[in-house]
């Protein structure tokens, strides 16, 4: 299973980014697809979460309101939709899935397979 990250980067505060998660084949289908983040020195965040079938999205409790979580079906993709950017969300944001879709929807330690990591600056 591999997963690619883009469209991380670097923006000031209050601006938006967009985050792409893309896998190789239909993989997603009955799994959980979730965004969790490192800022250096910190612990592994949940972020974001969406069971692809069916849709149910989750969210830590630090971005709530401010992010998105979507997917794409015909893209096979699953997408951040990051607003209202502050500087503590500058991280490195990592997509993992996993066959385990109802437990540990918040923890990493639930997901198998995960993407390189794409680098979120927010500035200031």
């Amino acid at each position: 299973v591999q997963l690619v990250e883009s469209g991380g980067g670097l923006v000031q505060a209050g601006g938006s980014l967009r985050l792409s998660c893309a896998a190789s084949g239909r993989i997603f289908n009955n799994r959980k697809v979730g965004w969790f983040r490192q800022a250096p020195g910190k612990e592994r965040e949940f972020v974001a979460a969406i069971i692809w079938n069916g849709g149910h999205t989750y969210y830590g409790d630090s971005v709530k309101g401010r992010f998105t979580i979507s997917k794409d079906s015909i893209q096979n993709t699953v997408s951040l939709q990051m607003d209202s950017l502050i500087p503590e969300d500058t991280a490195v944001y990592y997509c993992g899935t996993s066959q385990v879709v109802l437990s540990g929807i918040r923890d990493g330690r639930y997901y198998a397979n995960w993407g390189q990591g794409t680098q979120v600056t927010v500035s200031s």
